[in-house]
């Protein structure tokens, strides 16, 4: 087993934690791994690392992490087939919290040709592995998935301002929508205090937020999809990372519908 980073000291650091060894390149982590797995930060990021080890993928898998755009994907995952290699995109739904715990769901799209090696690593940080298609599927699930939440803690944010305007005691407020609401409860639960307190530590970034939508938004032009929710939503984060909060939690898109700024 073997770890690479672009930024060496974060590979050195990960190597000392978990005792695995350190590939001082892309190629030689293709050199000592059967299955090679990367979770970056947008399809630039994973176009870049693909490029770099494409020659040295014949008989490889590549198992992708990221959130990125499927259609990059699939294009990827076309040109590592035609190397003698096979790529699966595998995002996750879950938080930061839910990675210590073992928690995540992962959203596997790809070959169904040996994905059951894929599915056995997957397990070792994933409570759930569901098989969703062919190459960019597993993707599409999670956009599904992050628009949905996108949209929510939105819609959540406002709800809350609302209440708090209208003097509802803030208690009264997280009781009814995170246990009584017909509408989810588990994010209101985690979401709520965090708003409350102005406690915006991360479990996913505001900044990735935005970017998955933006992804929604420009996947949708090819589908003819209306996204008429989901791009009111993108405005709402993008406005709270550049009032400062594309680092923190995205709850703090409370911030926008209060008019806080960092």
């Amino acid at each position: 087993m073997a770890v690479y980073n672009r930024t060496r000291e974060k590979a050195e650091r990960f190597s000392k934690e978990y005792g695995v060894e350190v590939a001082r390149s892309p190629k030689e982590l293709a050199d000592k791994a059967d299955i090679i797995m990367t979770m970056l930060s947008d399809s630039d990021a994973v176009s870049s690392f693909v490029g770099s080890v494409m020659d040295y993928l014949g008989g490889k898998t590549l198992v992708d992490m990221s959130t990125i755009h499927p259609s990059v994907s699939v294009k990827l995952a076309q040109e590592v087939s035609r190397r003698g290699g096979k790529m699966y995109d595998a995002p996750v739904i879950g938080t930061s919290v839910f990675a210590q715990q073992a928690k995540l769901t992962v959203l596997l799209g790809g070959p169904k040709e040996g994905k059951e090696a894929v599915e056995d690593v997957l397990k070792a940080t994933a409570q759930t592995v569901i098989y969703v298609g062919p190459n960019g599927a597993g993707l599409y699930a999670k956009l599904v998935n992050n628009l949905m939440v996108g949209v929510y803690v939105a819609a959540l944010a406002e709800a809350l301002e609302f209440g708090l305007k209208a003097g509802l005691d803030p208690n009264v407020i997280t009781e009814v929508l995170s246990k009584y609401t017909s509408a989810s409860p588990t994010t209101a639960g985690l979401k709520l205090p965090k708003m409350l307190n102005g406690e915006y530590s991360v479990q996913f970034a505001t900044k990735h937020m935005r970017k998955d939508l933006e992804i929604i938004q420009d996947e949708a032009k090819g589908l003819k999809s209306p996204t008429l929710l989901s791009s009111l939503a993108l405005q709402l984060y993008r406005i709270s990372e550049n009032m400062g909060y594309g680092e923190l939690d995205y709850s703090a898109v409370k911030e926008v519908i209060s008019g806080k700024r960092r």
